[in-house]
């Protein structure tokens, strides 16, 4: 018995915090519980390094795409095709804004923290339409 915690214990300290990720699912919705429309659910997720977000789309004509600017230094850019899910692995450290490109200008956003991060000063610079934008700044208050 103590072998194989010993073993189990070397094994996950060799795979780091691989032996740890965790699988967020994120819904693509028409209406949240909440009666919003056009909506991630949930529109904030709190990850960690390694951390994969998987967009299920639930409702017809959404994809998930980073908005331009909106991700830390390093990361890459992730796009999914509308209708389709998808998911993606994060490993940079930082604030991720997630749009809808069909439904950004009514609002449908979210954010990703990865680790123990504050969003940048310049996170909601540039073209944000309005609804984007207070739901872009509630989701930020989760920091």
């Amino acid at each position: 018995m103590i072998r194989t915690l010993t073993t189990g214990l070397a094994l996950a300290a060799l795979m780091g915090t691989a032996a740890f990720a965790e699988t967020f699912e994120v819904q693509m919705l028409n209406k949240g519980s909440d009666g919003e429309r056009m909506v991630f659910e949930p529109a904030f997720v709190q990850a960690v390094p390694g951390d994969t977000i998987k967009f299920i789309a639930a409702d017809k004509s959404h994809n998930a795409e980073i908005n331009a600017g909106m991700l830390p230094e390093g990361a890459e850019v992730f796009s999914g095709k509308i209708n389709e899910e998808f998911e993606v692995t994060l490993d940079v450290e930082g604030v991720y804004g997630v749009i809808c490109k069909p439904h950004f200008a009514m609002g449908m956003v979210m954010t990703i923290a990865l680790g123990d991060v504050d969003a940048p000063e310049d996170f909601l610079a540039g073209r944000v339409p309005p609804k984007a934008k207070q739901r872009f700044e509630a989701q930020l208050d989760n920091l």
